[in-house]
Parts: structure tokens; sequence; C-alpha cells
């Protein structure tokens, strides 16, 4: 009797272990998937997208093969660098996904669901520096002045590229979702999809120039020609507007004969290299481009008068 006792209690023992390993507590995969559907739930797409790139990078690297977390150790993710060096990605891309490995690896430790083993005391977390993607005026001005009318498709990439330049470096994202009623009174409002920061920009010529190019039905909530259906499928539209506006872009690029590849985070990264050859305090750059702290390396001061910003940017307009 005291044998089937213990062989029942034995066989509960191992079915709510396997109960347990089949649970978001035990594996990376499941539990990482569930702070991805937890972001999506929360708005945060942009976040979940990086996660899931992450992910998907891990799970090619394990064949598609989950992980449970007391094996996750410091030896896993060595072989996890190893073999994206072998498939050559750079480091700073090396680090984004531990970076994130990390994050989520801390939650979990966090929540209880396995012991700290700092796996990833030897890998590559750092950053390092990129090649400068900064343009001077004079090549801003160059991309302005090409006669681009034979092609519609280059001169709406432009376009877009001098609108984000002339809003202080406005991401694409955010240039997508603009709604007209952001626009009152001279002042664009908007909040960075990326931060939840709030941006006030005094609305300028070179701006309402772009915007009378295009014509925007009087159904669309949206300022520019971006998103087109609404309501369906808006993100997918946005990654597709990316991706041509960009492909579009390094063509113009190649014309010019431009030593780095012109994309539209050039445009953000044009506005503050030309911002600071004119001397403008770093503290003003980093306010004007909606910059926090988890995301820059600069020190910020007390908030900014938004009107010292806008001067800011209408010297850099001026001198186009």
């Amino acid at each position: 009797m005291a044998s089937i006792k213990n062989k029942s209690k034995l066989a509960a023992t191992q079915s709510k272990q396997a109960k347990n390993n089949a649970s978001p507590k035990a594996t990376l995969q499941l539990f990482m998937q569930e702070n991805i559907d937890r972001m999506h739930r929360l708005g945060k797409v942009r976040t979940g997208e990086t996660y899931t790139c992450t992910l998907n990078s891990f799970m090619r690297f394990r064949q598609g093969k989950d992980v449970l977390w007391k094996d996750f150790d410091a030896d896993l993710t060595a072989s996890y660098e190893a073999y994206l060096k072998s498939t050559g990605v750079s480091m700073n891309t090396i680090s984004f996904y531990n970076r994130i490995l990390r994050a989520v690896y801390n939650r979990a430790v966090e929540k209880g669901f396995t012991k700290q083993v700092f796996p990833f005391k030897n890998v590559y977390t750092g950053v390092e520096k990129t090649i400068r993607r900064g343009l001077p005026i004079k090549t801003i001005r160059n991309i302005r002045n090409m006669d681009l009318s034979h092609c519609p498709s280059l001169d709406y990439a432009r376009d877009m590229f001098l609108f984000s330049f002339y809003t202080r470096g406005m991401s694409f994202v955010d240039m997508a979702y603009l709604k007209k009623n952001d626009l009152k009174n001279g002042i664009l409002t908007y909040r960075r999809k990326k931060t939840g920061q709030r941006l006030c920009i005094r609305w300028e010529r070179d701006m309402q120039d772009i915007l009378e190019k295009y014509h925007i039905s009087q159904e669309s909530p949206y300022l520019l020609p971006i998103i087109h259906k609404i309501g369906k499928e808006e993100r997918k539209q946005y990654n597709n507007a990316l991706h041509l506006v960009n492909k579009k872009l390094k063509f113009i690029g190649s014309i010019l004969q431009l030593s780095i590849p012109l994309t539209m985070y050039v445009a953000r990264h044009s506005w503050a290299t030309v911002a600071k050859s004119k001397n403008i305090p770093l503290s003003v750059i980093s306010e004007g481009m909606g910059h926090d702290s988890e995301n820059t390396t600069l020190i910020y001061l007390a908030s900014l008068n938004t009107e010292i910003i806008d001067k800011a940017n209408k010297l850099i307009l001026d001198l186009l």
C-alpha cells in the first residue's frame, strides 16, 4: 500500500513539474512572448517589435527549441554571441539583442521565476561608435534643390526627408501619425511614439510648402500622405511607406554621391549636426529632438522655453 502511495506521489510531482515547465515561468520563449503581448496591449508597439525581433533571432540560434530558465547561463549567452558573429551581425546589433534578453531575464528574476546567475557578464552589451550620419547644411540644401519633378516617388521621398529635417528631426513613425488637429494656431503639437514626450514646434513656411503639394482627403484625420487606408493595417502601411521612402532616398544619395546611405534617420542626425555646428547649446538640441535620459548621453538642464527651441529651428531653416 505504501509503495502504491509513493508511486502516486511521485507521479503527481512529475505531473506538477511538467505543468510548470510548460508555463511562462519556466522558459524564455513563453515568458518573452507574454511580455511582448503585454506591450502590444499597452500600445507599446515599437518596443514589442524590437522584442519580437530579438526573440526570433535567439530562436533561430536555438533552431526553434525553447530553453528553460534553469539552463539559461553564461555558456548559453556566449554561444549565442558567437553564433551572431558568425552570421556577420554588427557588434552594436549584438549588444542590442543581448541588452533586450538581459532585460527579460532580469524581469524573470524579479518575479522569482529563476535565480540570478549573471549570464550576461561575459558578452558584449556596450555601444560602439558608428559612422557619422549627419549631413552638413550644404548637402541638405543640395537635396532640397534637386529637380525631381520627373519622378514623383523620388520627389515624395525627398519631401518626407525634408519635413523631418524641418521639424527638428521628427521620426517617420511620428510623422505618419500626425493628425490634422495637431496643427493649431501655427503650432504643431504631438507626442513621440518612442517616449511619450510632448513636443511643440512652430509651423514654418517650409513645412507648409510640403503640405500644400499633396492632396489629403477630407475624411482622413492624418496630416501627411503616409497612411491612406484609415483603420486598415495602419502599422503595416507605415512600415511599407518607410521601406519605400528609404529605398528612394538611397537612390537620391547615390545620385549625389554621398558617402553614407541616405535614409530618414539621417534627417534626424543632420538636424543635430547642423545645430551643433551653429553653436546651439546641447541642452537646446536635446530638448528640441525630444531625447530622454535613457536614450542619450547628454546631461539635461531644466526644461527650456519652447520659444528658444523654435528660434534655434528657424535659424537652421534660414540657412537653406
